[in-house]
């Protein structure tokens, strides 16, 4: 059997995945930055540091050098893009350059076309470990191009101006456009927090609370075309004096996401703004992940991590199950793995926005690591007292002896947690097949 490794593979899944959601991709396709993190992951896989440089080398270092390399002049639309993303005033880091200039090549159906050119520079491609790089490997060379020839085809209609969190997040913000008329104040109480304008009130009679166009918690990223990402306190103030009396045009980035929850890479900072203004309600409701402080005492089940929420579990262990991977196997796979007696491990489960991390409590060693895309089901387990849950995973490509699924078992401290796991890996796995049914409950 060749080799795989299974970077490709849960590409080629996340691919398929793009396809079935219709001809053209949006920013609110739920695949699309599972998609973008996996090809990230590939570009940095055996990607070498230097031996004599305090910069840390990234995959961004490796386009930028394409065009320096090119003595005839054959890489314009990479020149271009290149510039594109060196000159956008909202990214302030590398990595945030690197995945602009991604997404900016999957919108103009190029990305194909830059790989090639980093395959035959020798230059740049001589920073890649020939021992662990996918780019260094023949084998898996040509797989790799020929998915990115399929992204190619696609059509991808990106809002590249929503960019501020690429530093950060793959996971963008809901952005929106505002047109006020012309006034003499908007009436908005801000905050300036790590370069980004936060707002904290609006003020009673004025014309933001009477529009409610943009909420307490919201950031203000540009102003007429002024990026003000990086901002110093009351740049955003003298941009508007410049402007008064004119006709306004506000992007707004909302703190609330898709679904109405909090926008995970801002529930740290608004938190901390809530310590600071008790009376702050992001969004246009109080959200419960924003409660009192009264109810923000943490408890034993969960830590933060980064800013996000994790988990504490109890990891009971997992089982083979065959080459069926639907929820209906799930309540053969539950008592498989109970029968076994394990001791059970007390550990971390960090759901991330593309895959889930579960390490030792204790010794921080990694058990597994999954792309939601690998999940083919998720549920909880009817009996005795419905902590326990589990879900279905395909076999690491790496282990061929091993074929099928497997199927990994939790518990949870409580029903309401058990639920509320079982809920966000089917959110993000986005099952969608009748074999592949998330939030199932396996009732005796």
């Amino acid at each position: 059997m060749p080799p795989k490794d299974p970077l490709l593979g849960t590409l080629k899944v996340c691919i398929l995945n793009l396809q079935s959601d219709g001809e053209t991709v949006m920013d609110s396709n739920p695949h699309l930055s599972s998609c973008c993190e996996l090809l990230e992951l590939i570009l940095r896989k055996g990607l070498q540091q230097p031996v004599l440089s305090l910069v840390n080398r990234d995959y961004w270092h490796c386009f930028e050098q394409l065009p320096h390399q090119d003595i005839c002049n054959r890489l314009g639309a990479l020149s271009l893009a290149t510039e594109q993303t060196a000159n956008c005033r909202k990214l302030l880091t590398v990595q945030g350059r690197g995945r602009y200039l991604l997404r900016l090549a999957l919108s103009r159906k190029v990305l194909e076309g830059f790989f090639k050119h980093l395959l035959h520079t020798r230059k740049v491609l001589e920073w890649y470990n020939p021992a662990t790089s996918i780019f260094r490997n023949e084998e898996f060379v040509e797989p790799f191009m020929s998915l990115l020839r399929v992204l190619s085809e696609m059509e991808f209609k990106l809002d590249m101006e929503n960019c501020s969190f690429l530093d950060e997040s793959w996971l963008l913000p809901v952005c929106e456009m505002y047109q006020a008329v012309p006034c003499r104040e908007l009436g908005l109480v801000l905050r300036y927090v790590s370069g980004r304008v936060f707002v904290l009130e609006l003020l009673p009679g004025s014309q933001a609370q009477v529009d409610r166009f943009i909420y307490p918690g919201d950031i203000i990223d540009e102003i007429n075309g002024i990026s003000l990402r990086n901002s110093r306190n009351g740049q955003a103030g003298v941009v508007l004096s410049r402007l008064k009396g004119q006709p306004l045009t506000l992007r707004v980035l909302r703190c609330e996401d898709q679904n109405g929850g909090v926008y995970r890479p801002l529930i740290k900072v608004l938190r901390a703004l809530r310590e600071e203004n008790p009376s702050l309600r992001p969004g246009p409701s109080s959200s419960s992940q924003l409660s009192p402080t009264e109810n923000q005492r943490p408890v034993s089940s969960q830590c933060l991590k980064d800013g996000r929420i994790v988990y504490i579990v109890q990891y009971l262990g997992k089982a083979n199950i065959g080459m069926y991977g639907g929820k209906e196997v799930l309540q053969h796979g539950i008592p498989q793995v109970l029968r076994k007696n394990l001791p059970s491990k007390e550990v971390l489960l960090d759901m991330k926005e593309t895959h889930l991390i579960c390490t030792d409590k204790t010794c921080k060693v990694e058990i597994f690591q999954h792309h939601y895309p690998e999940i083919s089901c998720v549920g909880r387990y009817g009996q005795p007292d419905y902590t326990i849950f589990a879900f279905c995973v395909a076999n690491s490509p790496e282990t061929p002896q091993s074929t099928g699924f497997c199927c990994v078992v939790l518990q949870a401290p409580t029903v309401k947690e058990c639920e509320e796991m079982v809920n966000r890996i089917g959110e993000q796995s986005h099952f969608e097949s009748t074999l592949a049914i998330a939030k199932c409950r396996l009732d005796p």
